[in-house]
């Protein structure tokens, strides 16, 4: 590390007079100055990663405890456009002596000496600008999955990460989990192969639910909250009259922000599929089914059909993603139970709601079918007959020897290496790109894996890159 731990300490002091939002207890509810903060078995100071962290509330506050609670993080700096907002309080009252920011900008312009490593928990849209400042300052980034918004921001980023050189990790945590090294042994050994089709679904609730899709504008403009920079939230997005149902894990209903269901949940479902399968991009997307379809949010339920080519020796495969409550497919004979496993997490409105199917995949070989969760969930072999008859043939699958948090505050000491780096990431969340235009419009596209071209539909090919950054914002793209 560059800095010792007392002048760490004394930066800090000094910095905290320069944060225009310095830390005010006052602001806290009584039942966050009596909390008890777990021990964490930290590292060394010197071995500790200097990390700020972008966005602190909601999902963005999880993973700032989580790469915290790994002991490997001395978190140096804070960034949030509402500071002021209920859901960022505590994370403020874990740190309260880091220095706060509302702009991601001045951060890097104040502190950028003193940041080794950034976290970026924020909106999708805005995933892009962060990162890319960042990795052209030399800063290790883990970002929340999905990496981007647009096909063209994904290249970007992945062309950012070998050109600086930096460490880079996607939050797709399961990646580090069972699943990740059973997928592997299977594939290694054997046991997963010649896989023609996979059928992923997520078929709880969206926040999106239940809204008019006759829409015909955005929703009417409310006030803005005092603490909020709703400028900076939009970041190179163009600006929208502020609306609540654009904000705290709402934005992920519309296409201008977010990525819908399957930005969502597709990273946590197919991710080892994607990797181990060496799927890449596809040749075709296609919007089989689209209910409650409009233009400016997600419908109601889809089904997107993705196919890929032959890769190697393994076959063509199709992947048929299913969203929506009533939307279930069909599961072969002797699936077994569907009902919720614990062990996944609840949907990003944090509820769980009772469910047809679990959110999952069903895996089609040529002689093994395989059913699996979500995130870390690992596959079984069905029926439960054909799993004992398989029981001695498989392979001993090893232990991960760290969590996502800790694996990238490890490569980033150069002591392991990021599994779900943005070039394995980058093609699985153009994955999902390609799927949510093809959501957009309503349509099927034909894509030239070697031009990165969508062939038949010129406004879907313009989509792949988006519409222009607003003012002010077009140097991130040029990084």
């Amino acid at each position: 590390m560059n800095q010792n731990d007392s002048s760490r300490r004394l930066f800090l002091k000094k910095t905290l007079s320069l944060t225009a939002l310095a830390a005010t207890p006052s602001i806290f509810p009584q039942w966050l100055h009596g909390s008890e903060i777990p021990a964490i078995n930290l590292a060394a100071p010197g071995e500790r990663v200097n990390l700020a962290c972008c966005g602190i509330g909601n999902r963005g506050g999880e993973i700032i405890e989580a790469l915290y609670n790994t002991g490997l993080a001395n978190i140096v700096a804070l960034c949030d456009v509402d500071m002021g907002a209920p859901h960022t309080l505590k994370t403020l009252q874990k740190f309260p002596d880091v220095p706060r920011f509302r702009d991601f900008r001045v951060m890097f312009d104040k502190m950028g000496n003193q940041i080794e490593a950034i976290s970026v928990g924020v909106p999708d849209h805005s995933h892009f600008p962060i990162s890319m400042l960042a990795m052209s300052l030399g800063k290790h980034v883990y970002v929340e999955k999905p990496m981007a918004r647009t096909f063209n921001e994904v290249e970007l980023m992945m062309s950012a990460a070998k050109k600086y050189k930096v460490v880079t990790q996607m939050g797709n945590q399961g990646h580090s989990e069972a699943n990740y090294f059973q997928f592997k042994a299977y594939v290694d050994a054997g046991i997963i192969k010649d896989v023609t089709a996979i059928t992923a679904h997520m078929n709880s609730a969206r926040r999106w639910h239940g809204w008019d899709p006759n829409i015909t504008k955005f929703p009417d403009a409310q006030p803005i909250p005092e603490t909020l920079d709703w400028d900076t939230w939009h970041s190179a997005a163009a600006l929208h009259e502020y609306n609540k149902d654009f904000i705290n894990g709402q934005w992920r209903c519309w296409y201008d922000f977010g990525m819908g269901a399957l930005g969502d949940w597709g990273a946590h479902l197919i991710d080892t599929a994607h990797e181990f399968l060496q799927l890449g991009l596809p040749t075709q997307v296609e919007a089989v089914k689209l209910e409650g379809h409009n233009k400016f949010f997600f419908p109601m339920s889809s089904t997107i059909s993705f196919k890929f080519p032959k890769r190697g020796k393994m076959p063509p495969l199709e992947i048929t993603w299913y969203d929506g409550v009533n939307n279930i497919p069909q599961v072969p004979n002797g699936y077994g139970v569907t009902e919720l496993d614990p062990n996944i997490p609840p949907a990003s409105n944090g509820k769980i709601q009772p469910a047809k199917l679990n959110p999952g995949k069903i895996i089609y070989g040529k002689d093994l079918t395989f059913k699996g969760g979500s995130h870390g969930s690992t596959l079984s072999i069905i029926p439960s007959e054909k799993a004992l008859e398989m029981q001695s043939k498989l392979p001993a699958v090893p232990v991960s020897p760290s969590n996502h948090f800790a694996n990238f505050l490890k490569a980033c000491k150069g002591q392991e290496k990021c599994r779900s780096p943005f070039e394995v990431a980058g093609p699985l969340s153009q994955v999902f790109n390609l799927g949510v235009l093809a959501q957009q419009l309503n349509a099927k596209l034909v894509f030239d894996r070697k031009t990165k071209q969508i062939t038949n539909n010129k406004l879907a090919n313009q989509l792949l890159v988006g519409t222009p950054p607003r003012k002010g914002w077009e140097q991130y793209y040029k990084l």
